[in-house]
């Protein structure tokens, strides 16, 4: 992995943990997880983001939000904007989660509108992209995750490449216990940063960080991470329990 990338362990803790629960979690992560030069992101559920910012404060774990709406504020029940993300200092945020693509039916338009509206807020989208298994099996995995790339970033001016992620997640290695070997990774990964280069040159495509997700977790990340296109990781079970996340964070600062 070139030096300008800095590698980045993002957490997603989906829909779990009560306030209550978000801060024994986020007290834990303070106390084990080490300052190592690995960046490290926490992405709690809407309802944890201000309990679990203030547990933050003083450490070096940033906080992410799950997901986030392109409009500034309205009649948007249910929805969240970059304002309310900057307000609890969040810094980073997911889109485009295949969660978010499956079960509420978002779109690449949807997931671009919410890079656009987040990159002009200063918050830095983790931008997710992946095939299902029936697509992987007829070989196509690379053609669509590429088509996914060139529609989630159309129209995206990036002048610095740090302040924008994607998270590649095999889907049906996502909470399956499946996971896609290192090589898998890194075909896909490298593809994206070839798409990347093709859309923004050479100099942003090799400073914009490709996350591995799908059952990662701390016995098999060391091995993704070596992979020249992979910069991290989206990681979901793993990031709930304290001593699990701290090991992944540390694996990726060896």
């Amino acid at each position: 992995m070139p030096s300008n990338r800095v590698r980045l362990i993002a957490g997603n803790w989906k829909m779990n943990n009560d306030v209550p629960a978000a801060k024994e979690l986020a007290e834990g992560l303070v106390e084990k997880v080490p300052a190592n030069g690995v960046e490290v992101v926490v992405c709690p559920p809407t309802i944890d983001l201000a309990c679990t910012s203030h547990k933050l404060e003083g450490s070096s774990i940033k906080l992410g939000g799950q997901n986030v709406y392109w409009e500034e504020k309205g009649a948007y029940t249910g929805e969240t904007s970059c304002a309310m993300l900057k307000s609890v200092n969040a810094e980073y945020c997911i889109i485009g989660h295949s969660e978010r693509r499956d079960y509420f039916h978002e779109t690449d338009e949807d997931i671009n509108k919410k890079a656009k509206a987040l990159m002009a807020a200063g918050i830095v989208p983790i931008s997710c992209c992946g095939e299902s298994l029936e697509v992987r099996e007829a070989g196509k995995h690379v053609e669509f995750v590429v088509d996914q790339i060139k529609k989630d970033t159309e129209g995206l001016e990036i002048t610095d490449p740090s302040k924008y992620v994607i998270a590649y997640e095999p889907i049906w290695a996502i909470g399956t216990g499946k996971t896609a070997t290192a090589d898998d990774a890194q075909e896909v990964c490298g593809a994206i940063r070839a798409t990347l280069v093709e859309i923004f040159g050479e100099e942003t495509a090799a400073g914009i960080r490709v996350l591995y997700g799908g059952s990662a977790k701390p016995e098999n990340i060391a091995g993704f991470l070596e992979k020249e296109d992979v910069d991290g990781a989206l990681v979901g079970g793993a990031s709930l329990v304290a001593e699990s996340f701290a090991a992944m964070v540390e694996k990726a600062g060896e």
